[in-house]
């Protein structure tokens, strides 16, 4: 493909994660599989960490992948965790690492309350369970618990995990204080890149809500939306096609992949977006980090 000339139809894959936050692979791992897979344009969006990107992006460069830079940033909006991904930013930039450090803080101890309430029914030694999965211990999260408890034979997989165990109002769940909406967008526009809201169809908002978080987002400087990732349907595809067109946003897609045994899509192997929107990656076309011509 002509590396200067990404469309609509380009096969970007731009959210998915790597081992330093809760992926199963290296990030040199993910660049070779999104290679293999087809995709020509990647970004590494790890949660809450940025940590990755320069492995990513060089490995992505050596295989002649085009790169964007990319981070996934936890926010508490209306009693719920949403999840902005941030892309094309300087990963260096001194207040988006701070902003991101600090968001980490306190998992450890949320970590331990959740091991704890495992315990009382029955779960032993939750915590160093999940010790064994994480590749960075800042980023310790309930993925972590849920590989864990499969393992350990407590349930038959992840989803059943959360259903049992993970979820609000389940012994294992403690709830986190994350960053709030306008500083997420702050560390990512300051930092020279776009921001997207991921994958908006598995929040529980009601219809006043969405709109507030799509409303206050776009008041933020948010540009774009997820229409196509892992855990859409075809359904909520065509659901947020027409709300990126009602309110004027640049559209994304990205699988969400996390481990060959886990996703439900893997990287390269998303739908294409409607030939009604206008892709996010049109807006970062500056922000690419392109391989040589040599590697070409």
């Amino acid at each position: 493909m002509n590396t200067t000339s990404l469309n609509l139809l380009s096969n970007a894959d731009l959210h998915c994660h790597s081992k330093v936050s809760d992926g199963t692979l290296e990030p040199e791992a993910l660049a070779a599989r999104a290679k293999a897979n087809g995709v020509e344009l990647w970004a590494l969006t790890d949660h809450d960490e940025v940590g990755g990107q320069q492995r990513a992006m060089d490995a992505a460069l050596a295989l002649g992948l085009p790169y964007l830079t990319g981070v996934e940033v936890s926010v508490s909006f209306a009693g719920q965790v949403v999840h902005i991904v941030g892309l094309g930013f300087d990963h260096r930039n001194e207040a988006l690492v701070a902003g991101l450090r600090d968001t980490r803080g306190g998992r450890e101890q949320r970590a331990r309350e959740m091991s704890a309430g495992l315990a009382q029914v029955g779960i032993r030694d939750a915590y160093e369970g999940a010790l064994k999965y994480v590749g960075n211990p800042e980023l310790i999260s309930r993925t972590h618990f849920a590989r864990f408890l499969v393992e350990a034979g407590h349930c038959g997989d992840i989803s059943e995990v959360f259903r049992r165990y993970l979820t609000e109002g389940k012994p294992g769940y403690v709830e986190h204080r994350w960053a709030r909406l306008s500083d997420a967008m702050r560390w990512i526009l300051e930092a020279g890149g776009q921001a997207v809201i991921a994958h908006p169809a598995r929040y529980s908002f009601t219809p006043t809500e969405e709109y507030a978080l799509i409303t206050e987002f776009i008041n933020h400087g948010g540009r774009g939306i997820e229409v196509v990732t892992g855990s859409h349907s075809d359904a909520d595809a065509a659901k947020y096609t027409e709300t990126a067109l009602e309110f004027g946003l640049l559209a994304s897609r990205g699988s969400d992949f996390h481990s060959p045994e886990e996703s439900r899509t893997d990287l390269g192997q998303l739908k294409d977006l409607s030939g009604r929107l206008s892709p996010i990656w049109q807006l970062l076309d500056t922000r690419i980090h392109r391989p040589a011509a040599s590697t070409q």
